[in-house]
């Protein structure tokens, strides 16, 4: 049985059916919250040791994000939590009666980090509402250009954005008896990374000033001068289109691609090195640190990177295709892989805004997929994207995001999604560099500087801040080597006479087309989907990783992913005075790498005017 809470249900042969006999089959509670502050404003009112935290917006995340906390500073722990999305997006209400084909320009503007992902996961949409099919070295290309985006996406987090929580200056301000530790506790990987100390390399995390940081700094650069290469420019590529890329592939072109790409080689393995000296020696320190940020391995991803020869782009193949990628999609729960299926995911996709500033639709257009699974009225297919701002309220509307679920169940998503899938499921394709064991991701680096290495990365056995960060030092590597599996693939095509990069199509004037894109951003899971009405865009709606993780609570009241997660996290901050600075809240919020809105496009009511308000979205609200 892969669903526990839908009301869908499979037979012998695999055909899924709703349960019989139950009346509004997807119909659910809805919890008043009201009960739920009263007690929070009693416990304000009464104790001067629980404050109300405000972070708007939380610095160092992309876009636009506010969380609001209410801590209790006496047993050092969170009492209530609310995730805010403070900007509406509206894209898919600009998408709305377009051509198809602005799709991919027009999405991949929702992002300014990584638009690039955007771009392909809205080809990908179309190539399956319209049966287009892309040529093998098409799909290597963008294999490529997904994964050297993902190599300027890993160090952006690990060290601009996320980094600075575990500097010299951020300790000594919060923790200082931890930093001071730090200068006496040696570093293990000190060959792979040439610090002495654990404190050395805390001292290098300190923003705008730190040698690591200014060393992630270039190497974003690097990743962006190959991805341009192909891409044409960055963030928002012109060259990603259904059916393939619009780019002359050739070894020049490879060669110059492969001269960045190889300096991450030496660099992933000095990254893996110091994180795991930076993560170990600060559990070995307190083990409480273990808790921060801490909610079960609950999670969902849509796979990436597509295996030319298998994948045709088609619904009905999607289960086969999806499993040869390489990255498994699929959920887990509570740590185990729940299906791999991607026909499964997306029929347990459901979006609702019970508290989000948000209108119901009517209706329920599309009962079920094209394979016949049972569809929910708040499938992303049948949802329609109906702003209605209004004043903020904790009992009920206080963000922009909605409440995505998979089998009514709020799903974490993260690049480190990809490793604890593709290293539980074992289905990865054979492979010269990687490997997964059902405990773990083998991954065998060549060496430059260094020697070549095999890297390990393991099943946690907590799933908490310290550890999304640990698998996202641990992407760095996997990324490089589905590159160089690829540029090899390309290469190797190129010499046996393959230049075909692109495969016609033509849009359909009359009838209505269907389509899913499941890709994956750095951040993880990224869908879109697509429904064409007579030639033109009749809906479209986008799942973003951080639509999963920054969500509001659900109509029944669980928390969002980040919520959750702050309302599990200890304070652990010695400084309880008013110079309280909430570090390890923010270190269980930043260890999702948020990434909101970058630019909000709102439709004014009854007229043709859009407002437009820029959200810087760099690392330079560093505290």
């Amino acid at each position: 049985m892969c669903f526990k809470n839908l009301p869908v249900e499979f037979d012998e042969n695999g055909q899924a059916y709703l349960k019989e006999g139950v009346n509004n089959p997807y119909d659910y509670q809805v919890i008043d919250l009201a009960e739920r502050e009263d007690k929070v404003h009693e416990l304000l009112a009464k104790n001067g040791f629980i404050k109300s935290v405000d972070y708007d917006p939380v610095t160092r995340v992309a876009g636009a994000l506010a969380f609001h906390s209410v801590v209790d500073l006496k047993n050092k722990k969170v009492v209530s939590t609310n995730s805010m999305a403070t900007l509406f997006r509206g894209y898919e209400i600009i998408l709305r009666g377009r051509d198809p084909r602005d799709a991919a320009y027009i999405s991949s503007r929702a992002c300014g980090v990584c638009g690039g992902v955007h771009a392909t996961t809205a080809a990908l949409a179309m190539e399956m509402a319209l049966d287009i099919k892309p040529p093998p070295l098409g799909i290597v290309i963008r294999n490529l250009l997904l994964s050297i985006e993902y190599l300027y996406d890993h160090p952006l987090h690990l060290f601009l954005l996320a980094g600075p929580d575990y500097s010299e200056q951020l300790i000594n301000a919060t923790n200082p008896e931890l930093f001071k530790a730090a200068t006496k506790a040696p570093a293990k990987n000190q060959a792979k990374h040439g610090y002495s100390t654990v404190g050395e390399i805390m001292t290098d995390l300190n923003p705008l000033t730190g040698k690591l940081y200014l060393e992630a700094l270039g190497m974003t650069r690097v990743a962006r001068e190959a991805y341009v290469l192909i891409g044409g420019k960055y963030p928002h590529p012109q060259s990603v289109i259904p059916g393939g890329v619009a780019a002359t592939i050739t070894p020049s072109v490879l060669n110059e691609l492969y001269i960045r790409l190889q300096k991450f080689f030496d660099y992933g393995q000095k990254v893996v090195g110091i994180w795991d000296d930076v993560f170990d020696f600060m559990v070995e320190f307190n083990p409480d640190y273990a808790r921060c940020g801490i909610r079960p391995a609950t999670m969902a991803d849509t796979g990436v990177w597509d295996r030319p020869g298998v994948y045709d782009a088609s619904y009905a193949n999607m289960d086969e295709w999806g499993n040869a990628r390489w990255s498994t999609p699929g959920v887990l729960v509570d740590g185990e892989v729940v299906t791999t299926d991607l026909s499964k995911l997306n029929a347990g996709l459901e979006e609702f805004i019970e508290h989000s500033y948000y209108e119901h639709w009517d209706g329920q257009r599309f009962k079920t997929d094209p394979l016949g699974l049972p569809l929910s009225p708040n499938h992303p297919w049948n949802k329609e994207t109906k702003p209605k701002p209004g004043k903020q309220s904790w009992r009920d509307k206080y963000s922009w995001d909605t409440s995505p679920t998979w089998d009514r169940m709020p799903m974490e998503a993260g690049a480190y999604t990809r490793l604890y899938m593709t290293a539980k499921a074992q289905k990865l394709p054979t492979s010269e560099f990687l490997e997964s064991t059902g405990h773990s991701l083998k991954i065998l680096v060549p060496g430059g500087v260094l020697p070549d290495a095999g890297l390990e990365w393991k099943v946690p056995e907590h799933w908490n801040a310290l550890e999304r960060n640990r698998a996202r030092a641990y992407a760095i590597p996997y990324s490089a080597m589905v590159s160089m599996e690829n540029w090899k693939m390309a290469m190797e095509m190129l010499r046996q006479g393959e230049t075909e990069v692109s495969t016609p199509y033509e849009i359909p004037k009359k009838g209505t087309q269907m389509g899913v894109g499941f890709w994956g951003a750095g951040r993880g899971f990224l869908s879109h989907h697509l429904v064409i009405d007579d030639g033109a865009i009749g809906n479209y709606q986008i799942v973003t990783p951080s639509t999963l993780n920054a969500a509001p609570r659900t109509p029944w009241g669980a928390e969002g992913p980040y919520e959750e997660a702050v309302l599990n996290t200890p304070i652990i901050e010695a400084n309880m005075d008013d110079d309280f600075k909430g570090i390890d809240i923010l270190r269980a919020i930043r260890s999702f790498d948020p990434c909101m809105p970058c630019t909000t496009h709102i439709m004014v009511d009854g007229a043709d005017k859009l407002i437009t308000r820029e959200v810087t979205t760099c690392a330079c609200g560093v505290e």
